[in-house]
């Protein structure tokens, strides 16, 4: 029955519509399944809402929100990854109240994020479960547990009369967070503008996912799109995918046409991580697409996984680079399923001039990165970031994005706000990128750009050939930086080592030597510093990345040298 193309949706306003059509139009069909593994050896556990079930639970809640606070108020969610999460969120927005997607207290690395945004969003309700309810009490006066509103609380309602949706706070990479205010109009175009890139609203898929709802890509890929195409999304926690990497891979194979989205580490990850044990009970023939929006996309993270599950019969054009950033929603552009991965070999010193000129793949001081594709339903042109104005092919200038998706701006922030997204409608993406046969280019941000002798070091390029120079270095687990220094930039490198090595078996000195060796050799770079720190001790991002601009501040604040760092 779940296997049938379900009918097209007119074009509703709000999320929440969307659902009461879907539960009219398809009442029996699944809607979301949340996959919970309660025991290191579980297989899953599957609890699913249908469309009927989602549209009652939803007007449930949504009325229980509607006697807690006016319109317009802001409505933190706190819920743990699953069903309560999901209804949460799509009733907080069917009762037009506004949305903060977070997540309880506890998780690790990430309370001081939560203390800055819900100072800053200032929520007048908590929605969480019940098990949550002690955690907290604390931080607001009103919470709504989603797991204690009986069904007997489901009116039917009108459409909310709100424009802004939810508040997407940044992950923190570059800056302290900001709430970017997404409307109603803003995500239902999203969802649409993937669907159409990744061949979901012409064929049938099964979104399937891991990634925290609280995130951007997250939440438009496991409940906005589905929603919006009436299709089975199927979930799993974020922490069940980190203790056993083939749980994800079990449900990409369980499910028809499967598309799915992870950062760069996961690909590496599943690589390195899931046994032939574990190869062996998986078909992978029937995966849609696998998306990879981490900046920049390289060629190898595709080929190690395609590697890895060629076997399992995973298509090699299913690996689709793309780009994206809370501004926009979150997708911007992507490579089509179904294409070859585009690969573009550019030369290292001309790149960092801001041309990007070809150069031999084999080349050591080539870079390699993927093509992201084309945008679906926007506009995108590369610009110069001082002066504005439009660059050609193959120059590398700041990312600008036009479209519906864009956000209204900051959340209380107005200076910021016109900095970013401009009166011009253009937002101001502070990403480097360039085009080369019609294909965008991600090359870096431009915040972290590393400037030595007037010269310009992308970071991801120098972690890279770190990364690759000993084995007890932990990959996508370091950061490269500058700090201010006498006669100019230093840069510094902190890197975890490996959970399967201890500080004590590394031979530090001759590791720091072979680092700064590679990195002089390759990139004309002198290293001021290279710190070799425990696993977890290079902050991440809510969204999983490394956050350069964190490890900067622990760095100078003198916190490594306590955590005995070589």
């Amino acid at each position: 029955m779940d296997n049938r193309r379900p009918p097209l949706a007119p074009a509703f306003r709000s999320l929440p519509e969307y659902v009461h059509h879907w539960a009219q139009a398809t009442p029996d069909r699944r809607a979301f399944t949340f996959v919970d593994h309660p025991a290191p050896d579980s297989r899953g556990v599957h609890r699913t809402l249908t469309w009927r079930r989602l549209d009652v639970r939803v007007r449930a809640v949504a009325a229980r929100l509607a006697e807690e606070a006016e319109p317009g108020a802001r409505v933190a969610l706190l819920c743990p990854q699953g069903l309560e999460y999901v209804t949460g969120f799509l009733a907080t927005l069917a009762a037009g109240l506004i949305a903060v997607p977070l997540y309880p207290p506890g998780l690790p690395g990430q309370g001081d994020r939560l203390t800055a945004v819900l100072a800053d969003a200032r929520p007048s309700v908590v929605v969480t479960t019940s098990r949550h309810v002690g955690e907290v009490q604390e931080l607001c006066d009103r919470i709504v547990a989603v797991d204690q509103v009986p069904d007997a609380a489901a009116p039917d309602l009108e459409p909310a009369d709100a424009e802004i949706a939810y508040l997407q706070y940044t992950s923190g990479s570059t800056r302290t967070p900001a709430g970017v205010e997404i409307s109603h109009a803003n995500v239902a175009a999203n969802a649409r503008q993937a669907l159409s890139a990744y061949g979901a609203d012409a064929h049938p898929v099964t979104c399937v996912g891991w990634l925290p709802l609280y995130h951007d890509m997250g939440l438009v890929l496991s409940i906005a799109a589905p929603v919006v195409r009436g299709l089975l999304s199927v979930l799993m926690d974020p922490v069940a995918f980190l203790h056993e990497p083939a749980r994800w891979l079990r449900l990409l194979a369980a499910h028809p046409r499967a598309l799915s989205a992870a950062p760069n580490f996961a690909y590496d990850y599943c690589a390195s991580a899931v046994t032939d044990a574990q190869k062996a009970e998986l078909r992978l023939d029937g995966v849609a697409a696998l998306i990879n929006g981490s900046e920049p996309v390289r060629p190898g993270t595709a080929d190690r996984f395609q590697a890895a599950f060629a076997g399992q019969g995973l298509v090699a054009q299913t690996h689709c680079p793309s780009y994206g950033l809370a501004e926009a929603t979150v997708f911007v552009s992507a490579a089509r399923p179904g294409e070859p991965l585009r690969r573009f070999a550019l030369d290292r010193d001309a790149l960092a001039q801001g041309k990007a000129l070809p150069a031999r793949p084999d080349d050591p001081r080539a870079v390699l990165l993927a093509g992201c594709g084309t945008p679906a339903g926007q506009q995108v042109r590369i610009v110069d970031p001082v002066s504005g104005d439009r660059l050609s092919e193959g120059e590398v200038g700041e990312i600008q994005v036009r479209g519906p998706n864009v956000g209204r701006g900051y959340w209380n922030q107005k200076e910021q706000t016109r900095r970013v997204f401009g009166t011009d409608g253009r937002l101001r993406t502070g990403d480097l990128g360039t085009v080369l046969e019609g294909q965008l280019i991600v090359t870096g941000r431009l915040k972290d750009l590393i400037v030595v002798d007037g010269r310009n070091h992308y970071p991801q390029d120098l972690e890279a050939t770190v990364q690759d120079t000993h084995p007890a270095l932990r990959r996508d687990r370091l950061a490269a930086f500058g700090v201010a220094g006498g006669s100019g930039e230093r840069v510094v490198v902190v890197a975890e080592h490996t959970r399967t090595t201890s500080l004590a078996e590394i031979d530090v000195p001759a590791l720091v030597r072979a680092v700064r060796a590679a990195v002089s050799g390759r990139h004309g770079v002198r290293l001021a510093d290279v710190l070799l720190v425990p696993p977890g001790t290079v902050p991440r991002t809510s969204s999983g990345k490394v956050s350069r601009a964190l490890t900067r501040e622990r760095y100078l604040a003198g916190v490594y040298a306590a955590d005995g760092a070589a």
